[in-house]
């Protein structure tokens, strides 16, 4: 993925099923399919195949276990603000590719304002996350970070 991500490829609307679908997807991506189509009152062939056309279509990106980071070791997260060098807009493909592969870095948001770039990490301990903190600031494209510490993370199905 090279900054700003692909949109979906068909930006048709969804219609009431389509989004009865997400919600039950957001809240369970594990639920079966006839679970599924019982719940927003389709047939189960019907249920597959606009779960298909909504992947496909690029509505649906994935399914993704969450995985709690402390419960792998990494009990410190944070967002890490990040603005660019003015002259390095040409290389924002390079940035992102290079901040994909620090195994610390959960998330990247491509974001408007006054930075570029917001982070989430997750680190074993103040160390490991200053020593991130300097990696990324010696990158020839950084002209300087934020960083502010997660307290708690709540996820919410809003906005389907």
């Amino acid at each position: 993925m090279v900054a700003p991500g692909p949109p979906p490829n068909d930006l048709r609307p969804l219609d009431h099923i389509d989004r009865a679908l997400l919600g039950h997807l957001v809240a369970d991506a594990r639920i079966t399919n006839a679970a599924l189509a019982e719940a927003v009152g389709i047939a189960a062939s019907t249920a597959l195949t606009r779960v298909r056309a909504l992947r496909e279509r690029g509505v649906v990106r994935g399914f993704h276990a969450d995985v709690d980071p402390a419960a792998v070791g990494l009990p410190l997260q944070a967002m890490i603000s990040v603005r660019l060098q003015s002259d390095s807009r040409d290389r924002l493909g390079e940035f992102t590719a290079f901040v994909r592969r620090l195994p610390a870095v959960r998330d990247v948001y491509f974001v408007a304002g006054a930075d570029d770039y917001l982070l989430h990490v997750a680190t074993a301990g103040t160390g490991a996350l200053r020593d991130l903190v300097d990696t990324l600031n010696k990158h020839r494209d950084v002209a300087g970070t934020v960083t502010s510490l997660i307290f708690d993370h709540v996820r919410t199905a809003h906005g389907l």
